[in-house]
């Protein structure tokens, strides 16, 4: 799928058929998401991907009993590492040998500046991790659209209760949950009205901000809603 079909196809779906997702393509989903861009390139993510049933209700569980999480046949913990320091070696040696980094006494500095990072307080490091791991959220869903797949990401879930129930350390910031799987026939698609969206006017502020209120005006429906 081209990539402006799987933006302008993207829809948030609740309801998912019974067909399951091979390995094969959550592994392609997968293989595009760690290209996602992240501060410093420091890639703080990690994802929980669930596909058995047991465990997918035990995340419904946590989720405030929300159906699509164990309804889809595959749901998602997207995870960050608080710790900007967790994988700053290998990111620094890599950009040492690839000539990002003229010397070894840059990349020393490098580390020492992530290090510098990594004793900021717990908020500062909450906000960094999240920041960059929403970026590959962002990218898990673009990704399964472009295998075809549909997705949901999910924010109303209790973080404590998900760290607890999957044993995550406290290290890891939950992020988000997307779920994941092909859409059921009767499930919001490309053959409905696309949700309202503000107008790129609206959206976008030349050289000087200045904040716009959402104007709701009448939209001309083609026999296609996903180019709306």
């Amino acid at each position: 799928m081209e990539f402006d079909d799987a933006v302008r196809t993207r829809r948030s779906v609740h309801e998912y058929s019974d067909e399951a997702v091979d390995e094969g393509t959550i592994e392609a989903v997968f293989e595009r998401v760690r290209y996602s861009p992240s501060s410093y390139n420091l890639q703080p993510w990690e994802f929980l991907v669930l596909t058995e049933d047991g465990n997918r209700e035990r995340l419904q569980e946590v989720a405030y009993g929300q159906e699509h999480v164990a309804d889809a046949p595959v749901a998602v913990a997207v995870l960050g590492n608080t710790d900007p320091s967790a994988h700053a070696e290998a990111v620094a040696e890599d950009q040492l040998r690839k000539g990002y980094l003229p010397d070894e006494e840059a990349k020393e500095g490098l580390l020492e500046t992530i290090d510098g990072m990594a004793e900021r307080d717990e908020t500062e490091n909450r906000v960094w991790t999240t920041r960059s791991t929403a970026l590959a959220g962002m990218t898990l869903m673009h990704a399964a659209r472009a295998e075809g797949l549909s997705t949901c990401p999910v924010g109303g879930f209790d973080g404590d209760a998900l760290q607890a129930e999957f044993d995550i350390d406290d290290q890891y910031e939950p992020v988000m949950l997307v779920t994941m799987g092909h859409a059921a026939p009767n499930a919001a698609d490309t053959n409905t009205p696309r949700k309202f969206r503000r107008t790129v006017d609206d959206i976008v502020h030349r050289e000087e901000f200045d904040p716009t209120e959402a104007e709701l005006e009448d939209e001309v429906l083609t026999e296609s809603y996903a180019t709306q």
